[in-house]
Order: structure tokens, then C-alpha cells, then sequence
């Protein structure tokens, strides 16, 4: 077993300098351009011959002869799956069910009005999308998690059919737990497809599975990959690929705590997770060190650890203060960013770029992940410098509304046509003024 002291840098860094091993770590691609290539080839593929194609791909990826008649998970099999998992889980299940469901439905957007000078109202309706995709990891580990914290959300919103498509194994079984989460937050169709494939199916459609008009959820780089190039054919949430995680910390914090909240999103088995550290206290970050190397060694996924710190995913950066810290994590633009110092909410207010941000000692990411409420769904690679985290109004679709009185359209009428004359629209300006002009019975307020 390899020590992670030995491949995780331990550097000074300041604002103003140039630092070869903090830009490499910092520079990561959204995209990884092997997978988008392999993405590419694999969804026209599925534009061309549909589920002849979803089955082939599922054999050469996943190891599973899937047939369309078994896209499908049946309403037996979910039942089966209920009846498999104990009654604690069942419980988890639905407390964090109802945690997200609570915390969406009180941040969803609502519609709203106001009068226009003239009598008139303008406004905004929020309508659920009809059709949506939410994707769910399965390769390392069955994501439960995940299916709680993407199909609930649709459901908060309204979405009346919610498809979800996660991978099998090679004898075509799905995860009871993931089934039964899927089951708790209200998937109305659930898919034993994985990877590319389930990205294209849900975007392009099949034979056998009808295009979804959004997708929303987390992938690997080969899921990213697809997301983009599907881009158009539907919505998108966010790139949401390998997990990262940044903490920046001063001397009240505890090694052993910051050890294992960097190890919780190495270990998740990518090979491409990211974990930043940053402090103004070079004792701190060896004693932090020292208990990742002692921790690991205790964990079940050590090898996926080491794997992605010695893929560069990992690093350490002392820093002249906890400002200098901060500027490097905004610059990182983590997904997950935890404040463990004395005064976090202080630093709270300095965060510029983050998916989520965790406040103080006793908020590990883990609570995020699993139960606070918020979803875990967020954007990862840098993107969070211009991309938020998934919520419920991700489901639903923004519509202006526009109710002008006669006497508003008066007001506005020189405005309307001296812009139709400059952009040479005239048919725009007549639209306003033939209203004047047409002797007619006035037509009802609206």
C-alpha cells in the first residue's frame, strides 16, 4: 500500500506567484476530449439504429447481453427490490426523501405579478417540464443517494413523467437499495442502461424509450462527455463528473476530522477526484497527512484512493493566510467547499465560487451528501464559477406573461415604432399602431 504523504505535494503558495504544481492541479478540463470522442461515436450510433444500438454498447461497456425487451425494470422487479431492503434503510430512505423534498419546495421560485404604469400586469409563471431524465451512477457503488436527490426534486416541481436510467450488472440486475429509492422519490420509469448509452437513449429516443426533454444528474467523464454532445436535443442541468472537494482550515480545526472529509470524495473510484487542502499552518497540513495515511488504511476503497492522489488529485497548499486560502479556493471553484475555522461564517462571506459550501466543524460533506437536503448534485471540472447546484426550479420552465391595457400600448407606442424603424421591422410597429387605427368595439381588459 502506497502512503499518500508520499504522492500528495505539500506547497507555499501565494496569490502573486507563479506555481507550476498548484496551475497543474487547478487545471482540469471539463471535458476529458478520449471520452467526448468515444461519446460521440457511441450516440450517433444510437441516432442511427436506436435500441440495436443501446444493446451493443450496454454488452461492450457493461459486460450485460440486454436485449429492448429488458430495458425496462418492471413494476414486479421494483416490488421485489421493496420487499429485499431492511426496514432501517427503508426509514433513511424516506427521512431524506421528505429532508429534500421540505428544503426544495421551500426555495422554489413562485410565480408572480406586478402592475405596469398604466393598468397593465407583467409577470412570470413556472411550469414543470413534461418529460425529464435523471441519470444515476451505478458503477463503484450504488448512488441511492443520488436517485434521492435528482427524482425528488422532479417530483417536487411537478414533472408528471420521470425517467431514470442507471447501470447494471453484467446478469442484468439493478441495486435493490437504488430501486427502492428510486421507488420512495417517484420515478415513473426506470431503465437498466448505464454510461453513453443511457445519456443517448433518454436525449435521442428509441424504439423503446420515448425522448426525455431535460437530464439532470452526475457522471464520470464519459457521461459528461455525452451530456455535451447532446446538448440541443435537450436541456441540460450541469457537467456533473468526478466529485472534488477543497477545505480550507486554521489551528481550531482537527486533523483526523479534515483527513477523512478529503478521503470521502477520493474514495469515490473515478481515478479523477479532486481534494484541496489550504491553511497558513504547515504543522497543520503534515498532521493532516499523517491521518490520511492512518485512515486510509482502514478504508475498504484505500486502492481508489491512491489511485486518484496519484493522479494528481490530491494537493496541499500552505498559504501566507487565510485570505491567500480563500483567493485559492475560489480560484479551484470546488464543488464541495468546507470552512473549519474559528469564525466560518466570517469566511463565509468571502466565498466567490463553489457548488456547496459546508459551514464549520460539525458540517462533514458527507451531510450534504446524504442528508441535509440540499441536492448533492453540483457542478464540478471549474464549472462552478458559472453553473449552481441542481434544485427544483432545474425541473420547471420560466414563462413571461404580458398584459398591457390600451392605455399602456398608448404610452409604449412610440417607443415600438421608433425601433421597428431602426431595425427595419415595419410590420412590428404597424402591429402596435393598426390597434389605433382600426375603429372597432374595444376589446375586454384583459
Amino acid at each position: 500500500m502506497t502512503l499518500l504523504s508520499q504522492t500528495i505535494p505539500v506547497v507555499k503558495w501565494f496569490p502573486h506567484a507563479a506555481s507550476p504544481v498548484v496551475d497543474a492541479f487547478l487545471r482540469r478540463p471539463a471535458l476529458d476530449p478520449v471520452a467526448l470522442e468515444t461519446a460521440r461515436r457511441v450516440i450517433d450510433d444510437i441516432r442511427r439504429e436506436g435500441d440495436a444500438a443501446v444493446s451493443r454498447y450496454t454488452l461492450e461497456f457493461n459486460r450485460c447481453d440486454l436485449p429492448a425487451s429488458r430495458f425496462a425494470v418492471t413494476r414486479e422487479e421494483r416490488a421485489a427490490a421493496s420487499e429485499a431492503v431492511d426496514l432501517p434503510f427503508k426509514r433513511v430512505a424516506s427521512e431524506i426523501f421528505a429532508r429534500v423534498m421540505h428544503f426544495g419546495k421551500a426555495g422554489m421560485r413562485k410565480d408572480w405579478s406586478l402592475n405596469t404604469p398604466k393598468g397593465g400586469v407583467l409577470g412570470e409563471l413556472f411550469i414543470p417540464i413534461q418529460r425529464v431524465g435523471c441519470y444515476i451512477p451505478g458503477g463503484t457503488a450504488p448512488l441511492a443517494s443520488t436517485a434521492l436527490m435528482t427524482v425528488t426534486l422532479a417530483k417536487a416541481a411537478g414533472v408528471p413523467e420521470i425517467v431514470a436510467c442507471t447501470p447494471c450488472d453484467p446478469d442484468g440486475t439493478v441495486n435493490p437499495y437504488l430501486l427502492h429509492a428510486l421507488e420512495v422519490a417517484g420515478a415513473t420509469e426506470i431503465y437498466r442502461i448505464g454510461g453513453i448509452q443511457a445519456i443517448g437513449a433518454m436525449a435521442i429516443g428509441t424504439q423503446t424509450i420515448r425522448p426525455v426533454l431535460k437530464i439532470a444528474g452526475p457522471g464520470g467523464p464519459y457521461v459528461a462527455a455525452a451530456k455535451k454532445l447532446v446538448y440541443g436535443d435537450v436541456d441540460l442541468d450541469m457537467v456533473a463528473g468526478p466529485s472534488e472537494i477543497a477545505v480550507l482550515a486554521d489551528e481550531t480545526a482537527r486533523p483526523e476530522h479534515i483527513a477523512a472529509d478529503l478521503l470521502s470524495q477520493l474514495e469515490h473510484g473515478s481515478g479523477h477526484e479532486k481534494a484541496l487542502f489550504a491553511t497558513p499552518y504547515a504543522s497543520l497540513a503534515n498532521r493532516v497527512l499523517a491521518e490520511m495515511d492512518r485512515l486510509a488504511a482502514t478504508l475498504p476503497r484505500h486502492a481508489m484512493v491512491e489511485r486518484a492522489a496519484a493522479n494528481n488529485g490530491a494537493l496541499f497548499a500552505v498559504c501566507e493566510n487565510l485570505d491567500a486560502g480563500m483567493e485559492l479556493v475560489n480560484r479551484f471553484a470546488p464543488e464541495h467547499f468546507e470552512i473549519m475555522t474559528k469564525e466560518p461564517r466570517r469566511w463565509l462571506k468571502k466565498v466567490r465560487n463553489a457548488g456547496a459550501v459546508f459551514v464549520g466543524a460539525w458540517t462533514p460533506e458527507s451531510a450534504g451528501d446524504f442528508v441535509a437536503g440540499p441536492s448533492h448534485v453540483l457542478p464540478t471540472g471549474g464549472t462552478a464559477a458559472c453553473f449552481s447546484g441542481l434544485t427544483v426550479d432545474s425541473f420547471r420552465k420560466r414563462s413571461s406573461v404580458i398584459a398591457f391595457t390600451r392605455a399602456d400600448l398608448m404610452e409604449t407606442l412610440p417607443m415600438i415604432q421608433r425601433m421597428s424603424e431602426v431595425e427595419g421591422l415595419a410590420a412590428h410597429g404597424l402591429a402596435g399602431s393598426i390597434r389605433f387605427d382600426s375603429p372597432s368595439t374595444p376589446p375586454p381588459a384583459p
